[in-house]
């Protein structure tokens, strides 16, 4: 974005272009009806027009002259007319280039906050994968290694280490499980967006087994499209996690509907996620991106995302992302 905005907009400097172009025009007609009055007052125009116009009084010239004074002064009141309104413009298009120099500054925020959410992401699966997978792969590959090198006679060493080799197998496969999850939610394209919220809040139910997770699903959702779906459901699990890991609550409440108000009623679908934790301060600067991935896969939906909190009094988190129809590259399913 080292883009200048003088260079985005060159019609600024044709802005300025035509304002001195005014002015100087200005001050020809100016210095043009100085001159035309010195000439008047030395020849004595207006007397001699007296006498040229009763030659043809029939005519009615001897008329003209005020007819010329309202046709100057009308003149004048348009071309004062006109400089206003250039002006007004000028105003209005300075005010739409800052805030066109604002949105692009907050897009590059955006993408700045997106590419460290995407690395955040990359590497916390990869750690699992090296802490995870890298460990089990490790022990499996001795056990096998047991297996291959015994020697008749070592049957219960040969037992003992097909044991642990089938226990390594059944881990790694609950590993890539977990991953896989959290890659792609369990059930959403079988059973919908409603079966696999159910589904992450028992799991997060059995995981947290001090907390109480409570959850309403209210409306149906079939309709929605993949991507809102998706982004429903990380807006669920990424609260859960945030919980999980900060607020130390007890308490929990999940709410989905569909709602909105007059003609568009249903037209919306409203996550509310609220926790009874010790709370954030709003203001405060934030070092994790838990919250900006929520902000922006929502906002990237139309949708609006809004938070309620204060140093222990919980946080409560609202979602509304329309139902409008899906934009190209949204699959219908």
């Amino acid at each position: 974005m080292g883009i200048r905005m003088s260079q985005m907009f060159p019609e600024s400097k044709v802005w300025r272009g035509r304002k001195m172009a005014a002015w100087r025009d200005a001050l020809i007609v100016a210095s043009l009806v100085i001159a035309a009055a010195v000439v008047c007052v030395k020849l004595d125009v207006s007397e001699a027009l007296v006498g040229w116009t009763k030659l043809y009084e029939r005519q009615q010239l001897d008329e003209l002259p005020p007819v010329l004074l309202v046709l100057a002064t009308s003149l004048v009141w348009y071309s004062g007319r006109r400089y206003r309104e250039a002006r007004r413009q000028v105003v209005l298009r300075r005010a739409t280039e800052n805030q066109l120099a604002a949105a692009l500054a907050e897009n590059q925020r955006l993408a700045q906050q997106y590419v460290e959410l995407q690395e955040y992401e990359r590497k916390a699966l990869a750690r699992d994968l090296h802490d995870e997978l890298g460990q089990y792969l490790n022990v499996m590959k001795l056990d096998a290694v047991s297996i291959r090198d015994a020697r008749v006679g070592e049957e219960a060493l040969v037992g003992t280490a097909s044991r642990a080799l089938i226990d390594n197998v059944d881990r790694v496969y609950a590993v890539v499980s977990n991953l896989i999850r959290q890659l792609r939610p369990v059930g959403l394209d079988e059973l919908g967006i409603a079966a696999a919220v159910e589904y992450c809040a028992n799991d997060w139910r059995a995981r947290l087994p001090g907390v109480t997770i409570d959850l309403s699903i209210i409306g149906d959702f079939r309709e929605l499209v993949e991507i809102k779906r998706l982004a429903l459901f990380r807006l669920v699990q990424e609260s859960l996690t945030n919980i999980a890991r900060h607020a130390e609550a007890t308490r929990v409440t999940i709410r989905i509907e569909r709602a909105g108000n007059g003609e568009h009623a249903g037209n919306e679908v409203v996550v509310v996620i609220a926790d009874n934790g010790k709370g954030m301060d709003l203001e405060a600067p934030r070092a994790g991106l838990g919250l900006v991935g929520m902000r922006e896969r929502v906002a990237a939906l139309g949708g609006r995302l809004k938070l309620t909190s204060r140093p222990g009094g919980g946080l409560e988190i609202t979602a509304s992302i329309p139902l409008a129809a899906p934009h190209a590259g949204e699959r219908q399913t």
